[in-house]
């Protein structure tokens, strides 16, 4: 440790700079067992009315394919329904294959993330090692496993701890083309109410670690439908199965789902889909969530 800290004093990095690498250093230094068997919170443990609603869709099929402009009236049709009358939803689709938003719905709204949040964490932490331990970037993959595909939420507040706090992420994310200003981070794994983001925030982080030569760690972090993590129950026997990467989101009336889908046709589609509303059953909201990404499967580029 203390090598590590001259090498940096050598390289004329400030106080601030090499008490965050300290940090940095010793939570690395952590074993994985320590907390791996810490559960995530509450919020990410999905009730059985959400598990009912996953089995419900599982069976379900979409016969129609879509070309980009049938995505807004389908996206539309499903947010305007009856029981979502007083609910806040934010939503924004981007394609990558020709660098465009596909739809838009109050995606600069400040929404509370949940456990979204934790895509900030984990993103701005990559880059923090790879500027302060870069030889460390690797065997970092367990933990962030363990913050993004099982969302533990003690690791992730130690994890935003170790890199210097918020005002470090904000630093981090800003050249990846993140605005500082759209959105406010409380902690590290989104138990804060307080937490507040955009739909458009997620979406240009993802799409900017898209971007970086890491995106295959970051990628490969994120749970799977049908597969692992805090999907593995969702969009299993679907078209999404094994095909969307996304972070989930829960907390008591909110649900939240960011990440990638890679269509059959369409190429890489980026989306981030936030849903507030108190009062509301989470499998309602849940349900709702994944007929949205089932619909964006069916993309087509109708060429």
């Amino acid at each position: 440790m203390a090598g590590f800290i001259q090498q940096l004093s050598k390289r004329g990095l400030t106080i601030a700079a090499i008490t965050s690498a300290t940090l940095l250093a010793s939570w690395l230094s952590q074993p994985v067992a320590a907390i791996a068997t810490t559960p995530a919170a509450a919020g990410e443990t999905l009730p059985a009315s959400d598990t009912q609603a996953n089995r419900r869709f599982a069976n379900r099929r979409f016969a129609n394919q879509f070309c980009p402009e049938d995505l807004a009236p389908a996206m539309d049709a499903i947010v305007r329904r009856s029981q979502f009358a007083t609910a806040d939803w934010g939503i924004e689709v981007y394609a990558l294959v020709d660098e465009r938003p596909l739809y838009a719905h109050n995606s600069q709204r400040f929404l509370i993330p949940a456990s979204n949040i934790k895509l900030l964490t984990t993103a701005a932490a990559i880059h923090a090692i790879l500027d302060q331990a870069p030889d460390r970037l690797w065997t970092f993959r367990d933990d962030l496993n363990l913050v993004n595909r099982d969302s533990n939420n003690a690791r992730a507040d130690e994890l935003l701890r170790s890199i210097g706090g918020q005002s470090r992420v904000k630093a981090v994310l800003e050249p990846l083309g993140v605005d500082p200003d759209s959105y406010v981070q409380a902690d590290g794994s989104g138990l804060s109410r307080s937490n507040k983001a955009e739909p458009a925030t997620f979406v240009a982080l993802l799409k900017g670690m898209y971007e970086t030569d890491e995106s295959g760690l970051f990628y490969d972090s994120l749970p799977v439908g049908g597969v692992n993590g805090t999907l593995r129950s969702r969009f299993q026997g679907t078209a999404a199965q094994g095909k969307v990467h996304a972070k989930t989101g829960t907390l008591r009336g909110v649900r939240a789902l960011s990440g990638y889908l890679e269509t059959n046709d369409y190429g890489t589609v980026i989306f981030s889909i936030m849903v507030n509303q108190p009062g509301q059953s989470g499998s309602t909201m849940l349900a709702a969530i994944d007929e949205m990404v089932l619909t964006m499967t069916q993309l087509e580029s109708c060429d």
